[in-house]
C-alpha cells in the first residue's frame, strides 16, 4: 500500500531514470561489438531459496543462459554438491554475506564480517559480493578480497537504502590503503521481490519496459531474482511468484535480441571493465546550481547542513546564505559549500518589533544580495528556509526568471508566534501571520514541513497535499554516530543542547534538578545553547544555588556538539506542552538515540506520535516533580538507561538521513525538472 501510494511521485526515475544512461568516458562500447551487456544473478536468503537453486539453474541451461548465484553463509547449510555443479556447468558463485542483515552498522562490525566473507570467498573460490537487502558502503567494502562488488542500482526509491548510483554501466572504485580496488556493477531491472510480492504485479510489463530502454541506450542489463520467492510448483501464496515470469521474461530476451546482447557473468564483465576502463570516470549526474536562504547560523544548524551536504555530495554547487555570528567570517567554503553570512545577530528579542525588525532588514540584504548571485550565476532551484515563511519573497527576480523556490518550514509561524511572544489563536496578530503564511506558500513552488502533525495542519488550512512534502529532522550518521568515550571522570553529566526559549522548557529541567541534587551528588546538568530565556535560566540558577552543578554554555558547531553529546550520560527534552512545544519535534531526539545516549522526553502530543516508553523515559509535559522523579531513577538505575539506549538503537535503524535523503533529492530533481 505505501509503494503504491509513493509510486506517482517516483514516475520520473522509476523504473527509469532518463539521466543514467550516459556512458563512462573513452566509451567503446561491449565487446564484439553487442548492443548492450546482459548479466544474470539471483540472491539466495533462506533454505527454501537454495533448494530451487537446481531448477532454477537447469531453466536456465535449457533456454540457452547462464547466471551467477549469491549466497548468505551462515544462515542455513550450504551444500557443497549444489556449488560443485553449478560452477561445473558454468554458473558462478559469489558471497551475499554471512547472515541476510545490514553489515555496514559499524566499520568495526563490518571488518568482522570482512575477515569471515573472506573466508568463504576463498573457500568457494568466489570473486564477488553482493550486500543482504542492497545496502551499501562503497568504502567499507575495499575490506573484502574481490573483484567486483554489486550491492547497487542505477534508480529504487523503495530499497532500505535508496540511493542509487545514477548509472546503467559498471563503474571503477579505486583502492584505498593498498588496496587494488574493484569493479561496481549496479543491478539495472527491477527486482523480482519488489514486483511481484510488494507491488503484486501480475505480469512483466514493466522488465521489457525497463529493458528495452537500457538496449536503446546501449547499458548493462544486470538482473537480480530471489529462488526463495519462486513457485515451481503452482502452488499459490502471497510471498510466491510463477517461475512462468522469470521463464517468459527470458524468453523475451532470446526471441528479441538474439545476437544483439553479451551474455556474460559478472566476474567476466568486472575483468572486461578493470582491462579497458579501470582508469575512466563514471558518467555524472548534471550538476545544478542550488542556494539555501536562511535566518538561521549555518555552522550550527544540522538541518540546512544535511541538505547542503547532500547536493554537494551528488555534484551540485551549492550556495548558503545566512546569520553571522561573532568570530565568524563573512565568506567561507566548509565541505564544499560556499557559505555567505551577510547580516549579525545577538539572539536576545524580548519585543515584537525588534524581533521583526532584525528579520525584515535581513529581507531586504537577502534579496539584494540573493538576485546579485543570481543574475551572475543562474540558480536551478532556491531552498528558503522559515523562520520567518517571508523570507521567501527574497527570490522574487530569479522566481519571475523561472527558478523554482521550496519554502522549508521548520517552525510553523503562527504557533511559533504564539509562544515567543504570547497571545492565543484568535488574536489579529496570529491571523495575520496565517496570512503570511497562505501567500508564501502560494509563492512557493513546493513546501517542505518537518514533522506529520504540522503537515496536518498546514494541509488543513494553509497548502494542498500534493504540494508539501514532510521531511523529518534526520540525523546525519557522518556526524551523529557511536562513539566511544573520551571523559574519563567519575560524575553523571545531564545535557540539554539547543536554543534556549521559553517552549523549550529549561527553566522546568532547572527546578526539577534542583529538588534533587542532595541525592545524586555526583549528576551535573550542562546545557549548550543561546536564547532569549538565557537571563532568565541563569538568574534561576543563582536563586537555587546550583551554579557549580547547572553550566550554561555558549553555542557550539554541530560537529563539536555531537563530541559532547556522545560524552554525556543522559540526554534531556524538557519542552512545554503549549501550542507550538507541544507539537515542535526535537531535532536532538533522534541525534541522541544516534549516538547511543539515553533521553528523559517530556510527553507532548508530538514526542507521543513518534516515541513510546520502551526508547524514551517520558514524564508528564510541565510538572517539575514528574521530571525530578525521572531524573532520579535515570541517574540510579543503570539497568533501565542501558534497556532504553538498547531498543533506541534499533528504533533509530529506520530514522537516518542516508535511508531518507532519497525524499529530497527526487523533489528537487522533479522541480527543476519543471522547469526546463
Amino acid at each position: 500500500m505505501l509503494i503504491r501510494a509513493y509510486l506517482p511521485s517516483y514516475r520520473h526515475i522509476w523504473p527509469i531514470d532518463p539521466n543514467s544512461n550516459r556512458p563512462p568516458e573513452n566509451w567503446q562500447g561491449w565487446p564484439e561489438g553487442k548492443k548492450f551487456a546482459l548479466v544474470l544473478t539471483h540472491d539466495v536468503d533462506t533454505k527454501q531459496g537454495h533448494d530451487k537453486c537446481q531448477k532454477l539453474a537447469d531453466l536456465e541451461e535449457r533456454l540457452g543462459f547462464r547466471s551467477s548465484f549469491n549466497f548468505v553463509a551462515e544462515d542455513f547449510r550450504l551444500s557443497g554438491a549444489l556449488l560443485k555443479n553449478l560452477k561445473s556447468k558454468g554458473f558462478e558463485v559469489g558471497s551475499h554475506g554471512i547472515h541476510h542483515k545490514n553489515p555496514f552498522s559499524s566499520p568495526q562490525h563490518f571488518q568482522i564480517q570482512a575477515a569471515k566473507i573472506n573466508q568463504y570467498l576463498a573457500e568457494w573460490q568466489a570473486v564477488g559480493f553482493r550486500s543482504p537487502s542492497m545496502y551499501h558502503n562503497l568504502d567499507m567494502i575495499q575490506d573484502l578480497n574481490i573483484e567486483y562488488d554489486a550491492s547497487t542500482f542505477d534508480t529504487d526509491p523503495f530499497e532500505p537504502q535508496p540511493d542509487g548510483v545514477g548509472t546503467i554501466f559498471p563503474f571503477w572504485i579505486p583502492g584505498r590503503n593498498g588496496r587494488p580496488g574493484y569493479v561496481e556493477l549496479p543491478y539495472t531491472l527491477p527486482q523480482d521481490f519488489l514486483l511481484f510480492v510488494l507491488m503484486r504485479e501480475k505480469g512483466i510489463d514493466i522488465w521489457k519496459q525497463k529493458l528495452d530502454w537500457i538496449v536503446q541506450n546501449g547499458g548493462m542489463a544486470l538482473f537480480i531474482s530471489h529462488p526463495d520467492y519462486i513457485d515451481f510448483n503452482n502452488t499459490p501464496h502471497y510471498e510466491r511468484y510463477s517461475v512462468r515470469y522469470y521463464e517468459e521474461f527470458l524468453t523475451y530476451i532470446k526471441k528479441n535480441y538474439e545476437g544483439q546482447y553479451w551474455h556474460a557473468l559478472p566476474r567476466d564483465v568486472a575483468k572486461f571493465w578493470t582491462a579497458n576502463y579501470k582508469a575512466s570516470r563514471p558518467a555524472q549526474k548534471q550538476s545544478r546550481h542550488i542556494c539555501m536562504l536562511a535566518y538561521s547560523f549555518y555552522e550550527s544548524d544540522n538541518r540546512i547542513m544535511r541538505y547542503a551536504d547532500a547536493l554537494q555530495e551528488r555534484g551540485d554547487s551549492v550556495d548558503v546564505i545566512a546569520l553571522k555570528s561573532e568570530n565568524m567570517p563573512t565568506c567561507e567554503r566548509l565541505n564544499s559549500v560556499n557559505v555567505y553570512r551577510i547580516q549579525k545577530r545577538i539572539i536576545n528579542e524580548k519585543a515584537k518589533a525588534a524581533y521583526l525588525c532584525k528579520l525584515l532588514v535581513f529581507l531586504l540584504r537577502s534579496t539584494v544580495f540573493l538576485t546579485r548571485k543570481h543574475m551572475k550565476h543562474r540558480y536551478d532551484l532556491i531552498h528558503v528556509h522559515s523562520v520567518p515563511d517571508f523570507e521567501v519573497f527574497a527570490a522574487l527576480i530569479p522566481k519571475l526568471q523561472g527558478t523554482k523556490i521550496i519554502l522549508d518550514i521548520h517552525d510553523i509561524v503562527p504557533e511559533f508566534y504564539a509562544s515567543k511572544f504570547a497571545g492565543g489563536k484568535g488574536s489579529f496578530f496570529f491571523k495575520a501571520l496565517v496570512k503570511v503564511e497562505q501567500l508564501s506558500i502560494k509563492f512557493s513552488n513546493h513546501v517542505i514541513i518537518s514533522n506529520h502533525l504540522w503537515h496536518k495542519t498546514l494541509t488543513g488550512r494553509s497548502v494542498e497535499k500534493n504540494k508539501c512534502t514532510t521531511v523529518m529532522n534526520y540525523p546525519d550518521e557522518a556526524i551523529f554516530y557511536r562513539r566511544p568515550r573520551t571523559r574519563q571522570d567519575d560524575k553523571f553529566i545531564m545535557i540539554y543542547p539547543g536554543s534556549l526559549g521559553w517552549h523549550q522548557g529549561l527553566d522546568i529541567a532547572i527546578e526539577a534538578f534542583a529538588k534533587i541534587k542532595d541525592q545524586i551528588p555526583k549528576a551535573e546538568f550542562h546545557i549548550y545553547g543561546r536564547g532569549p530565556e538565557t537571563d532568565n535560566l541563569e538568574a534561576l540558577i543563582k536563586t537555587h544555588d546550583v551554579g557549580d552543578r547547572v553550566l550554561i554554555n555558549g553555542p557550539m558547531p554541530i560537529n563539536q556538539i555531537a563530541d559532547i553529546m556522545a560524552n554525556a550520560d543522559l540526554g534531556i527534552i524538557p519542552k512545554r506542552n503549549d501550542p507550538f512545544g507541544g507539537e515542535a519535534f526535537s531535532t536532538k531526539t533522534l541525534e541522541f538515540m544516534s549516538l547511543g545516549i539515553p533521553i528523559i522526553v517530556s510527553a507532548t502530543k508530538i514526542d507521543k506520535y513518534y516515541f513510546n516508553d520502551s526508547v524514551v523515559r517520558f514524564f508528564e509535559a510541565e510538572d517539575i516533580d514528574d521530571l525530578a522523579r525521572a531524573m532520579l531513577e535515570m541517574v540510579t538505575d543503570s539497568a533501565l538507561r542501558e534497556n532504553i539506549r538498547r531498543n533506541a538503537d534499533r528504533f533509530i535503524e529506520d530514522f537516518q538521513w542516508s535511508k531518507n535523503k532519497h525524499i529530497y533529492y527526487n523533489l528537487v530533481d522533479s522541480l527543476i525538472r519543471q522547469s526546463k
